[in-house]
């Protein structure tokens, strides 16, 4: 090489190196612009979700933790409320704080700050994706979480799973960045991860597997180190890591303790959750799989894979599953940086390693897999790391390549989002074209497991009434049967109507679309429909007999497992 090859060649770089910065300032300004058009699509339609069956519990939880502080902890009934003492209500006691001050009713507020917690996520999972793979892949990892439906649905309605899911991934950031600045992790990385560690432990007892992450991704870390350095230096570095990780444990227990007062109120308290936890401690239910109705304890071990396969979007399917087996086989390649070794491990057990433990133990599962919307961030940023891989290989075979893998990608985008406005507010009830959509799933799996339709159907059964110039009875108000969650009946319809679970002398019923409530022999005022699945049903049952709402016993004798 003669001495000219330098000097010709540092142009070419250069070039090289200024191309890749503008795609990169291209790629953040177009993620900021997908998390704005989230925002503003998430205020214009946040008063469209309904009340499923917890959410009056939840705010009931929400307001005595409010009591529990603002009486000096001598109002003690939220270490007792139904079974919620057992889960953090960190969730509940903001949206109950900002009903006292925000110009929406509880509910409307409960359904703003589950869109702004979601938006917090999105811009997580697109901080973890940007800080692995660069700007393209944190892209990539956002558009695929903005347009999972099981995502997007959840964070509207859920108290329990979508921020636990945030929480989550907020420890996912924290501990990327602890093993990218190892050993010397600076002081905003451990408060991420202490912060990140004590509102997920203090939303569910599964963030337990934030520690076995963390663990995993240091030991595999700690090994490699000592076959490069020597035992001693290996053993130095990370003893240094675990004692600047002390205040970041401190940090996290005063977390947990803030939204989950119970977890403190004995030392012991957190383990008896897990105990509780351990064993399926309600009365057994039965819910469709695969067909048939099975109860909670009853699912086989394919039930999260399958859900999952027949859920996510084709193309978080096809790009997450990728991401994660490129991240294990990026983990264990000598031939990549230790660190980033690491980090790619963290990715793809925070992906993986949920679903297979439900898989070998075989808990009792239900309602879908809301309990496995936590594992979505980290599939999505795997997902943006596998696209951002692609994409680079393809940038080198010419323009009509890369148009034809961006035709690919839009189209793939598309579909879950034409998906969900077919849908909407019921997003979260979407099924992938492998199972057919919700027509195709609607006989072999729940759809509206949370039971969200009766806001559409009673604004339409009120519309009806007051149309045909209807009024209730002198003296009494309409009596109508519900199948189905009564307080979100109750406040979807007003104090106009008496709500009961008997249809003898009722006026009228209203009923969920889901396998148990029974189809009516009367006329059919009100039916919500969505992608052709009857989701609700009001029937005029003046002058009918009808002697069920329930197509069978709603609860089940318990069986020997």
């Amino acid at each position: 090489m003669d001495a000219f090859s330098p000097a010709i060649a540092q142009p070419s770089r250069s070039a090289e190196q200024s191309a890749a910065h503008v795609a990169g300032r291209i790629a953040d300004r177009a993620s900021w612009v997908v998390l704005a058009m989230f925002a503003i699509v998430a205020a214009l339609t946040f008063r469209d979700y309904g009340l499923g069956w917890d959410d009056y519990t939840h705010a009931q939880y929400g307001d005595l933790l409010l009591s529990l502080y603002s009486s000096g902890f001598r109002d003690t009934r939220a270490l007792s409320y139904v079974n919620l003492y057992l889960y953090g209500g960190g969730f509940d006691m903001a949206a109950a704080a900002l009903a006292k001050i925000l110009p929406f009713d509880l509910f409307e507020t409960r359904r703003l700050l589950g869109a702004v917690v979601g938006l917090l996520g999105l811009a997580i999972t697109w901080r973890i994706g940007r800080r692995i793979g660069g700007p393209l892949a944190g892209l990539i990892a956002l558009v695929l979480l903005a347009v999972c439906p099981l995502y997007y649905g959840h964070v509207f309605i859920n108290p329990k799973d979508a921020p636990f899911a945030v929480a989550m991934a907020f420890f996912l950031l924290g501990l990327v960045r602890l093993i990218d600045q190892y050993p010397r992790p600076c002081p905003t990385t451990l408060f991420i991860i202490g912060a990140g560690f004590g509102l997920s432990i203090g939303s569910r007892i599964m963030a337990g597997f934030d520690i076995v992450e963390a663990v995993l991704a240091l030991a595999l870390l700690f090994a490699i180190e000592v076959r490069a350095r020597g035992p001693r230096p290996a053993t130095a570095r990370l003893g240094r890591v675990l004692l600047l990780l002390i205040p970041a444990a401190i940090l996290a227990y005063a977390a947990m303790a803030l939204i989950w007062p119970w977890s403190v109120a004995n030392p012991l308290n957190p383990l008896l959750a897990i105990k509780t936890f351990s064993h399926f401690f309600e009365n057994p239910w039965q819910e469709l799989f695969a067909g048939q109705r099975l109860t909670p304890l009853e699912m086989p071990r394919s039930y999260a894979p399958t859900l999952i396969a027949l859920r996510l979007p084709e193309i978080f399917l096809l790009l997450g599953g990728a991401g994660i087996l490129g991240a294990f086989a990026a983990a264990f390649n000598a031939g990549v940086l230790p660190r980033r070794r690491a980090i790619y491990f963290t990715i793809a057990l925070a992906a993986i390693l949920p679903i297979l433990a439900t898989v070998i133990a075989r808990p009792a599962m239900y309602n879908g897999i809301r309990h496995f919307v936590f594992v979505l961030p980290p599939m999505a940023v795997a997902g943006g790391l596998a696209a951002a891989w692609i994409a680079e290989r393809v940038a080198h075979l010419g323009r009509v390549w890369v148009a034809a893998l961006a035709v690919v990608f839009v189209t793939g985008i598309a579909l879950p989002v034409a998906g969900m406005a077919r849908l909407h507010p019921y997003e979260y009830a979407s099924f992938n074209h492998i199972a057919g959509g919700v027509r195709g799933a609607q006989s072999l799996y729940m759809l509206d497991y949370w039971g969200l339709a009766f806001k559409q159907a009673s604004a339409e059964l009120r519309a009806r009434l007051a149309e045909r110039g209807e009024t209730p009875p002198a003296g009494r108000k309409w009596k109508i049967a519900v199948c189905g969650p009564h307080p979100p009946a109750y406040v979807a319809l007003g104090d106009r109507f008496e709500l009961t679970w008997d249809p003898s002398g009722a006026d009228f019923a209203l009923m969920l679309g889901v396998f148990y409530c029974a189809r009516l022999n009367a006329p059919l005022l009100v039916e919500i429909e969505r992608s052709g699945v009857s989701f609700a049903r009001a029937y005029d049952i003046r002058g009918h007999a009808i002697s069920r709402l329930f197509t069978q016993q709603p609860v089940v004798p318990n069986k020997p497992r």
